[in-house]
């Protein structure tokens, strides 16, 4: 058995890439992935507009849809919403159109990395606050001893580029204790870049799969993308699928 699941993120709804997205939806048509996954920036100032947008693309891909926040989904200009309520126009989304999901091959489990604000600024990069850290290392230690393939899914990716400082707060920490706690691999989005590498953090390795972008926010040459990742209990494998740049 092989389960196939698309990976998209950072669609952006706002300033959404129309022809990548409709490039995604026809694969999907043709193709009938058993889920697809965003990880999160599914809009680009969290408008009730972009959300709208986003519910009715999502809702016409006729699959299971697995989605996570990214820190463009919480509310940009009602700050008294933001401070209070954050993720509330997400959750009204997620509630339309994502589910769980997982099968005879793999597990998903989410681990949050967005925050309402921080002691920084801008408020874009990551943070694993513990309570969101916990949470996903207590779903892993329930999973201990799983045949299948447990892929934890995220907004930000958890480690900076090779040598350079990382953005992501908590990050190398969260790395650590998630590749300890068995997981096989992270899927994140964010830096509108693809990866797919293992990285090691205190004798804990695991594989971080990124995907690119679906908006017309490139960033450093990289065009538009997503991914397909095939899935069984004894391997991952991962094809990027490059689009053309708008």
């Amino acid at each position: 058995m092989t389960t196939r699941l698309f990976h998209i993120s950072d669609v952006h709804f706002g300033v959404e890439d129309r022809a990548a997205l409709d490039a995604v939806a026809q694969a999907v048509r043709a193709e009938r992935p058993d889920a697809l996954i965003c990880t999160g920036d599914l809009t680009q100032r969290a408008k009730h507009s972009e959300y709208a947008a986003a519910a009715e693309w999502f809702a016409s891909l006729g699959v299971p849809v697995v989605l996570e926040p990214g820190n463009h989904d919480m509310p940009y200009y009602n700050m008294i919403e933001r401070f209070t309520d954050p993720y509330r126009r997400y959750r009204r989304l997620a509630a339309k159109v994502a589910v769980d999901f997982e099968s005879e091959d793999v597990v998903l489990v989410s681990l949050k990395t967005t925050v309402r604000f921080q002691a920084r600024f801008p408020w874009s990069d990551g943070v694993v606050m513990r309570r969101a850290l916990e949470k996903t290392l207590g779903q892993l230690e329930h999973l201990r001893g799983d045949p299948r393939q447990i892929v934890v899914t995220a907004h930000h990716p958890l480690l900076g580029p090779v040598g350079e400082s990382n953005p992501t707060i908590g990050g190398d920490r969260a790395f650590a204790a998630i590749a300890a706690a068995g997981a096989d691999a992270i899927l994140s989005g964010h830096i509108h870049q693809p990866l797919d590498e293992v990285r090691e953090v205190d004798g804990a390795s695991m594989r971080m799969i990124g995907a690119g972008t679906l908006s017309t926010r490139l960033r450093h040459g990289a065009p538009p993308s997503y991914r397909l990742i095939s899935v069984s209990r004894e391997r991952i494998e991962s094809e990027l699928r490059e689009l053309a740049a708008p």
